[in-house]
């Protein structure tokens, strides 16, 4: 490996060492993927004890640097979060390989016959900040993709990720794949993420991962394709309809079951008619359970609340904080979230069919949910095992990018002889 303070020719060896291993995953066959990620995911069970011990060191960095509580929940794994982790590899690993499947078939009158399969992209850079469970998640997607992918982790989650990464290796060493199909940026030096940026000959697609400086940086300053993974401005309505029990257990979970997650709730929308019932009882529940409410003027005066600023609408806080507010109705609500919302998830509750097919119809974001709490945002919980963030951009993927996300396609055109005319 490169001198490490040489970062051009550091991410240069990278690159290239990336791209000459996802030619062999692009072939690989899906039990050997399989068996690595196995693998992996015992050498990660096995090996938990010293990625606990990184992970301690990293926490002890973040409360030196002052993270706040929130922040310091993104950075923290324990046995139950290492337990999800090697759940997740394994999820992928047993889901069926997309590489070669086959999206579409059909035959022209010419006599040729045709079919559209998925391909991987090649190599995927994965830019992720405090989060080191990505390090596994994204591995492991991008392994059962058939690409290979390079990672650069936060700095607060420097010695965690490394530690995760050693497994992923392992695993990739025990199946006989090459080691660089998996590989880490070695270094905290933000130069390497310039560097990432602006690799357009050994790169294919930049997934960035974290918060809106890091997005705004990545999209304005990348030259190879982005999957944007913007910020989590999740909004929950509840409409006139809206059932007490349903719309207290969904907003009670969205807020606070993980306030420093992409998919926590941020700004809650009440229908006009529910303020004096169902939208104190709900504002008086957040305010027990410990979230600060930045109520509008016309829930100000439900005691314990904070005047809400304007700054307040389209903010993700990723904390114990909300704002609330109140509209007249589902066009208000869905005016405010085209207004502030990120595209990322927004949740009605009601029991009105129609109430809820106008919210589903008329609003565009990745995830619309009905009645469920948008803690479900979630690439495992959508049954892809784990994701490798949320997109929220229109163009090939939307919502969690799972391994069939990570892949293009291409034509097989197949004939007898055939010529055209």
């Amino acid at each position: 490996m490169k001198d490490q303070t040489d970062i051009a020719a550091l991410m240069a060896e990278i690159g290239a060492r990336a791209r000459a291993a996802a030619a062999e995953l692009a072939v690989a066959d899906p039990a050997t993927k399989r068996r690595a990620l196995e693998a992996a995911a015992d050498a990660v069970w096995q090996g938990r004890e010293s990625i606990l011990t990184a992970n301690a060191e990293d926490l002890a960095l973040g409360r030196d640097k002052g993270l706040s509580a929130a922040m310091m929940d993104r950075l923290a794994l324990d046995e139950a979060r290492i337990t999800a982790m090697v759940e997740g590899l394994r999820a992928v690993a047993a889901q069926e390989d997309p590489v070669g499947e086959v999206l579409a078939e059909w035959d022209q009158p010419s006599g040729i016959h045709i079919r559209r399969v998925r391909t991987p992209l090649g190599v995927i850079g994965v830019i992720y900040e405090s989060r080191p469970n990505v390090t596994a998640d994204a591995g492991a997607l991008c392994l059962k993709s058939g690409n290979a992918v390079i990672l650069r982790g936060g700095s607060e989650s420097f010695h965690s990720s490394g530690a995760i990464h050693a497994c992923l290796v392992e695993g990739l060493r025990a199946a006989g794949l090459p080691e660089d199909a998996i590989q880490r940026v070695p270094t905290r030096d933000r130069a390497a993420v310039q560097e990432m940026l602006t690799m357009t000959d050994t790169i294919d697609v930049i997934v960035p991962r974290g918060g809106k400086g890091l997005v705004g940086l990545v999209q304005r300053e990348a030259r190879v394709p982005v999957f944007a993974h913007l910020e989590g401005i999740v909004h929950i309505y509840l409409d006139a309809a809206a059932d007490p029990e349903k719309a207290l257990r969904v907003v009670l979970n969205a807020k606070t079951r993980r306030t420093g997650i992409c998919g926590a709730a941020e700004c809650l929308l009440i229908h006009r008619d529910l303020v004096e019932t169902l939208g104190q009882g709900v504002i008086r529940a957040l305010i027990d359970a410990g979230v600060e409410v930045r109520a509008d003027e016309a829930l100000s005066g439900i005691d314990g609340t904070v005047p809400a600023s304007p700054e307040d609408w389209g903010c993700e806080y990723l904390d114990s904080i909300i704002a609330a507010k109140v509209v007249d109705d589902i066009d208000g609500a869905i005016a405010h979230i085209r207004r502030y919302g990120s595209s990322h998830t927004d949740c009605i509750v009601t029991e009105d069919d129609a109430a809820a097919g106008a919210f589903f119809a008329r609003l565009d974001s990745a995830i619309l949910m009905r009645n469920a709490s948008t803690q479900f945002a979630d690439g495992g919980e959508f049954g892809m095992g784990a994701e490798i963030g949320i997109a929220t951009g229109k163009m090939h993927a939307r919502g969690p990018v799972g391994a069939a996300q990570l892949t293009s396609f291409k034509y097989l055109v197949e004939g007898d002889g055939a010529t055209r005319a």
